[in-house]
């Protein structure tokens, strides 16, 4: 099985994180979207496909993952 790792910056993108909770689109257990508030950063964990709105958050936020990386569970 594999897991991604998404992260995005928020500092100086087109949205707030606010603005993202209300859009983020459902996951499969047990990946999850996840935040730092204090540092104003945004990612997802994700087991599986991507889901079919992470197009409109990349969308919401200007611009695809600032990190993007694929691990193999062991």
């Amino acid at each position: 099985m594999t897991v991604r790792l998404y992260l995005w910056n928020l500092i100086d993108s087109q949205t707030t994180l606010a603005e993202l909770r209300e859009q983020l689109p459902e996951l499969e257990p047990p990946s999850a979207w996840i935040s730092n508030e204090a540092v104003e950063r945004f990612g997802l964990v994700l087991f599986g496909d991507p889901p079919e709105g992470l197009g409109r958050v990349e969308q919401l936020i200007g611009r695809p993952a600032d990190v993007g990386e694929e691990f193999d569970i062991e």
